[in-house]
């Protein structure tokens, strides 16, 4: 078969085994997969991607081994391995978590030595993970399943209480599907901050009540324009609250992951802020701890999401709840892999492109 493969830090494409399904693995068509962040991130900074799986106790990718990239993927039943209950007929199209449960334990898909990602015309996965793609929803639409769920994630973990104005700092697709499920949270006015006109558009599109350009009137300001405490809220706060600025809970959603980023949050973050960092930044950072100190910070990493979340949030794509597919602005084949990872570095030209490892 057919793959675009990460091989000596470049996407090339060549052709390598169809895997056979094991016990418990179902064999699927690759019907569509998104191209993440994190994989350009992979693809330039592959050396520490294996340096942190290491320190965390996880298997790292063997850099001298090809690797197939793409764990945002709708795919379509061919075969069943032994001991499978094929309660779903082949043809089938499903979605997945990118995970095989093996008898060594769980196993990422899309960078690992040995799981084939969804840069390739199959793949293998395992059958208590699959869910039925419903409502006739196209793959490339079902495929963006994965980077909602990141986004449904990062919120819950955001410990809403009711009545925080949220700001989220960069409209990429992640930060696209914070906007999203902040949304659907019900939690308003939601302000939103990107440089790219092409971005702000579409994160008004998805949810964002506010739109601030960077360039032209700083984030914080804006957010705090419209964080104002009625006369009401004002008038119950406890006498020593009342000597600070009469603003409503902020949280603020990190979506960047760029160097510097962090500290920018740390400068610009009202009090009692709560920081969700979901941008993956990978490379060493500073940041002023003195700050998040004075001002009382609430830290919070995020990462990926739960079996929960994610069929909730095919539920939501299904359903006309969000509007995924407003993100996509390129379908490729397998061999415009390479190109489109530099044209993702024009946030103009591109939010999201899916591969269709057949067209």
């Amino acid at each position: 078969m057919r793959a675009a493969i990460f091989r000596n830090g470049e996407i090339v494409v060549d052709r390598m085994l169809e895997p056979t399904p094991g016990p418990g693995q179902v064999l699927v068509k690759t019907l569509a997969c998104g191209i993440c962040g994190s994989d350009l991130h992979a693809r330039q900074h592959a050396f520490r991607m294996a340096e942190m799986a290491r320190k965390t106790g996880r298997k790292p990718m063997d850099l001298t081994r090809d690797v197939v990239f793409g764990h945002e993927f709708c795919c379509e039943i061919v075969d069943y391995g032994p001991g499978t209950a094929r309660k779903l007929k082949p043809g089938t199209r499903v979605c997945s978590l990118p995970a095989l449960l093996t008898a060594q334990g769980i196993e990422g898909i899309g960078y690992s030595n040995d799981n084939i990602g969804g840069y390739a015309e199959a793949m293998l996965l395992s059958e208590p993970l699959l869910l039925e793609v419903p409502n006739g929803l196209a793959p490339e639409h079902a495929a963006l399943t994965e980077p909602l769920a990141v986004g449904v994630h990062a919120v819950a973990k955001a410990n809403i209480r009711g009545g925080e104005v949220p700001l989220v700092i960069g409209c990429g697709p992640v930060g696209l599907a914070v906007i999203a499920a902040l949304k659907i949270k019900g939690l308003h006015p939601i302000v939103a901050a990107d440089y790219s006109p092409a971005r702000r558009a579409l994160a008004a599109r998805l949810g964002a009540d506010i739109v601030v350009d960077p360039k032209q009137s700083q984030p914080y300001a804006a957010w705090a324009e419209h964080a104002q405490m009625s006369e009401a809220e004002k008038a119950a706060r406890p006498p020593l609250q009342a000597m600070l600025p009469a603003l409503k809970p902020a949280i603020i959603f990190e979506c960047v992951g760029v160097p510097g980023l962090l500290q920018q949050v740390f400068e610009g973050a009202p009090r009692d802020a709560r920081i969700v960092v979901v941008g993956v930044c990978m490379e060493s950072d500073k940041s002023e701890p003195m700050l998040g100190i004075m001002k009382e910070l609430n830290l919070q990493y995020v990462l990926g999401y739960t079996p929960d979340e994610f069929a909730a949030s095919l539920r939501l794509i299904a359903e006309g709840e969000v509007d995924a597919g407003a993100m996509v602005t390129a379908e490729i084949g397998i061999d415009g892999v390479a190109k489109a990872f530099a044209d993702l570095a024009n946030p103009e030209a591109h939010t999201k492109i899916i591969v269709q490892p057949w067209r």
